[in-house]
């Protein structure tokens, strides 16, 4: 089953309320609502994109040890997601999917990274919940996330949403803003130059793991 199809059939289990994510129907609006708002506010237009030059970043993993780009691009080209938190089974689903593709990957020397501005338990949980093989990034401050131009606040009526759900992602990302990333995948060359980029305000959708296999191929000229 494709990315796509797993996300619209959990998509259509979240919005009628079934188990686990048993939402009220209200709460789900208001998030609707703030999602057509971001796309159409044209935030990821300005996001990084195909051409330029990556931002370097140095992060920390679960374990606390710190992961630098440069590092990783000396091995061969880099894939970046940027993703919202655990508690989000979207980006759950995600990296579920890259860990499945992640052999394809490593036929081009490719390295993948997961940023997120959650905390290091939590890049800790993600980890053990996904059964990930790839390091989970904590970006806190969210500084990468606004380097890559992805970053975003969260508007008060959804704040207020999420305070009545419990979900206090200050204290989930060790940051009193309410700022999120949007859903975004990168692959970044040795040169530092992004080869491909998918930016999604729309945080219920994800690239296909596969699409980004056209860029590795040109990035390391190898034939698989």
């Amino acid at each position: 089953m494709s990315l796509k199809a797993k996300l619209d059939a959990f998509k259509a289990d979240f919005d009628s309320g079934k188990p686990p994510y048993a939402v009220p129907r209200f709460a789900i609006e208001v998030m609707e609502r703030a999602t057509a708002e971001l796309v159409a506010s044209g935030a990821a237009s300005h996001a990084k994109t195909a051409g330029d030059i990556a931002p370097s970043f140095s992060l920390k993993d679960p374990e606390r040890n710190a992961v630098h780009s440069e590092d990783l691009l000396k091995k061969g080209p880099l894939i970046i997601c940027f993703y919202r938190g655990v508690w989000c089974p979207f980006c759950n689903t995600e990296l579920q999917a890259l860990e499945v593709a992640k052999p394809e990957f490593d036929k081009y020397g490719a390295s993948v990274v997961a940023i997120s501005p959650q905390n290091a338990p939590n890049s800790r949980r993600t980890v053990r919940q996904n059964r990930l093989t790839f390091p989970i990034l904590s970006d806190t401050k969210g500084e990468v996330s606004a380097a890559f131009s992805v970053r975003f606040l969260l508007p008060d009526y959804l704040i207020d949403v999420y305070k009545e759900l419990k979900a206090n992602l200050p204290l989930f990302n060790d940051d009193p803003g309410w700022t999120l990333p949007m859903p975004a995948r990168y692959v970044i060359g040795q040169d530092s130059t992004i080869l491909y980029s998918e930016v999604n305000p729309d945080y219920t959708h994800r690239p296909e793991p596969e699409d980004v296999m056209p860029a590795l191929q040109r990035a390391t000229a190898v034939t698989v």
